[in-house]
């Protein structure tokens, strides 16, 4: 029996109204479209916040088991996670 490598990918999936967006930090198989299905929650991101404590919340223990077992991270996620110290390769 072969099983499928399915790529699972650490990106943001909009969410939010016209003109307020707002990001979700998830978990997501690489082929999934960006607001399709998650496998995991990770935390999330809102640009509009007026202070930088209330503009990002990440789930450090589950992103950093997910970068453990092989997920890539997202160009604009890699540079979020280098931000909060999180170590990306």
């Amino acid at each position: 029996m072969e099983r499928a490598f399915v790529a699972v990918r650490l990106r943001l999936k909009k969410m939010g109204r016209r003109h307020r967006s707002f990001f979700r930090l998830s978990a997501m198989d690489g082929r999934s479209p960006r607001d399709g299905r998650v496998v995991e929650e990770l935390g999330w991101y809102d640009p509009h916040a007026k202070t930088p404590e209330q503009q990002i919340s990440i789930n450090r223990e589950r992103v950093e088991y997910w970068l453990k077992v092989g997920a890539q991270a997202s160009d604009t996620v890699r540079n979020m996670l280098k931000q909060q110290g999180i170590a990306v390769k």
